[in-house]
């Protein structure tokens, strides 16, 4: 029998009651008030008390007010026909929900459960099965979805039924198991997972060496990311934070998206809801939310939702990678995760770390980004969860906890800069203070070897130590004034900027240069550091500007240009030109 309790006090979202049988941590009750019931998780035992976070608005609440505890965690439910759907933080389907505001209490099914599905077996009768071997597959949308054995499952069992071809709702038996002791274990379409767990079923979970084709020029040729990789993007508001996600949704080499929006304002989740049905998917042709699931929960929603929302996306990401599908998993912003956390353990009178978030701060986002990675599954596949997230420190300060604690766990960092937003270089990820770790990785660089370019790797490092000796020359230049310095001081600030403007820059309003393939960057990335190395001659500093806005206008036209395309090798032609009418000629 489950345990029950009574309300025993309220401090906004944190409920204390009082129990009379044994309780779990993380586990769900609900609050049973005359008008709903409403959802809660035990973040913390103390003897009888047990102090619960509450998922909606307890107002209204009182003492005394009956809680039964349901004996399980706080799960997400997998199966068939998660893709295209607009959740909360708890897998509540929002398009269900009737009128224009959320009402308390009012939970909808995840998924359909009377929807027919195309069922086709992959699996037959005697084959020896382990948790999350593939038993068959539906279309989902037109992606191929793996009905896997329960992750729940211990050890190994034996196939004794599996249904034939046909259509069938996810709550058909589709298969029948046998364990060791002959016992029979039915299996449908779904299962259910909680959401605090990492799904650990495959063989290995090796160090991401796979890159990450994004077709944005700074991350791929500057600080690239590679499958089943960690990175973060900090900045100000107002530097493009939300559109760089968005590109990277459009853009990047994924199976499917699933955006995580854990606190961001309401009118920017609004926004979210309102483009992304809209947007085509320059993969396939097709309507990128076909491969998208929106997890949504707005600053304005209690922050025990906010905090949920977040592992309702990674739980949901591990299961598709168990699929082995590469997915990408965007969070914006995780600084709201974060205050959502700050709130409760204030709340609790829990011991503040700095700026008032929890002293294990830094260990919980650890644990989160550790959940995404690359993994060789059982049966030979391989799959992804690339996770990026966005961070919004307070007045744009990057020092703050939250940006330091996930510097110590992401391993690419993409700094935007408030500086190149207010002129209006998009992306505005400032390319010397970003980085990538995954080049310093062995594997990495071997694969870039054999599937990119031997010398990519090089060129990135040499690029970037180009912007900083540009930079410095630029500050030279401010301080002593044009005629104060050296000729080569104006020459080695305009070769950073046409690395700047031809590689840095790109317009994600425009068809083409919207995306950039890494072929594309490697052929523009030899052409700039071919310009570096080439001397120029000239009498004076005026007559350098003119000359590289030259030269960088034409690069542009050839970034506008379809690659090798006969307009392309007009302006590349001219490019070679406009470069030997100054190349000063070795006697």
């Amino acid at each position: 029998m489950n345990t029950k309790g009574k309300v025993a006090g309220i401090i906004a979202n944190l409920v204390v009651v009082e129990v009379d049988g044994p309780v779990s941590q993380n586990e769900i009750c609900y609050i049973n008030t005359s008008e709903v019931k409403l959802m809660a998780e035990v973040i913390r035992i103390s003897k009888n008390n047990i102090y619960i976070q509450v998922f909606e608005s307890t107002r209204g609440l009182k003492t005394g007010t009956e809680v039964e505890f349901t004996g399980h965690m706080l799960e997400a439910t997998l199966g068939p026909g998660i893709l295209s759907k607009n959740y909360d933080g708890l897998q509540h389907d929002l398009d269900k929900m009737d009128g224009v505001f959320l009402k308390k209490g009012d939970y909808t099914s995840a998924l359909e459960d009377d929807k027919l599905w195309e069922f086709k077996p992959l699996a037959k009768v005697g084959d020896v099965v382990i948790p999350a071997s593939w038993l068959g597959e539906v279309k989902e949308n037109w992606m191929p979805h793996k009905i896997m054995v329960p992750f729940k499952l211990e050890g190994t069992f034996t196939i004794k039924s599996i249904v034939k071809e046909g259509e069938y709702t996810i709550k058909d038996t589709i298969a029948v198991l046998t364990d060791s002791a002959n016992n029979e274990i039915p299996v449908t379409m779904v299962q259910k997972w909680p959401v605090k767990l990492p799904i650990k079923a495959y063989k290995e979970k090796p160090r991401p060496f796979k890159l990450m084709e994004t077709g944005v020029r700074v991350i791929d040729s500057l600080n690239p990311i590679v499958e089943g990789g960690t990175g973060f993007i900090p900045g100000p508001f107002g530097t493009g934070k939300t559109v760089l996600q968005h590109a990277l949704s459009k853009q990047a080499d994924a199976d499917m998206i699933i955006v995580a929006a854990c606190g961001e304002r309401a009118n920017e989740v609004v926004e979210i809801f309102a483009e992304f049905p809209e947007l085509e998917d320059p993969r396939t042709g097709r309507k990128l939310m076909e491969r998208t699931t929106i997890i949504a929960n707005t600053s304005n929603m209690p922050v025990a939702a906010r905090e949920a929302s977040v592992y309702t996306a990674m739980t949901i990401a591990e299961y598709y990678r168990s699929m082995g599908l590469k997915i990408l998993l965007l969070a914006d912003s995780t600084s709201r995760w974060a205050q959502a956390l700050r709130e409760m353990s204030n709340r609790m009178e829990e011991l503040p770390g700095p700026d008032a978030f929890p002293m294990d701060l830094p260990a919980i986002i650890s644990n989160f980004y550790a959940r995404a990675g690359f993994v060789f599954l059982d049966n030979g596949h391989s799959g992804s969860v690339t996770f990026v997230g966005t961070v919004s420190p307070a007045g744009g300060n990057l020092k703050e906890p939250v940006t330091e604690s996930t510097k110590k766990a992401a391993r690419c960092f993409y700094a935007l800069s408030q500086e190149r937003a207010d002129r209006k270089r998009y992306p505005a990820i400032d390319a010397v203070d970003s980085y990538s770790k995954y080049i310093e990785y062995p594997e990495f660089q071997e694969f870039i070897k054999e599937n990119v370019s031997a010398d990519w790797v090089d060129n990135i490092l040499l690029a970037k130590n180009i912007l900083i000796r540009g930079r410095e020359a630029f500050e030279q230049i401010n301080i002593l004034g044009d005629d104060g310095v050296p000729l080569d001081y104006h020459q080695i600030f305009w070769k950073s900027e046409v690395i700047d403007f031809v590689i840095l820059q790109q317009d994600a309003f425009d068809k083409i240069d919207a995306s950039s393939s890494i072929e594309r960057q490697q052929y523009m990335m030899k052409k700039v550091l071919d310009v570096y190395y080439t001397d120029f001659d000239f009498e004076s500093f005026e007559e350098v500007n003119p000359f590289y806005k030259r030269m960088i206008n034409v690069f542009k036209q050839m970034n506008y240009s379809v690659f090798k395309s006969e307009k392309f090798n007009e302006f590349e032609n001219e490019l070679q030109a406009i470069i030997e009418e100054r190349t000063l000629v070795a006697v």
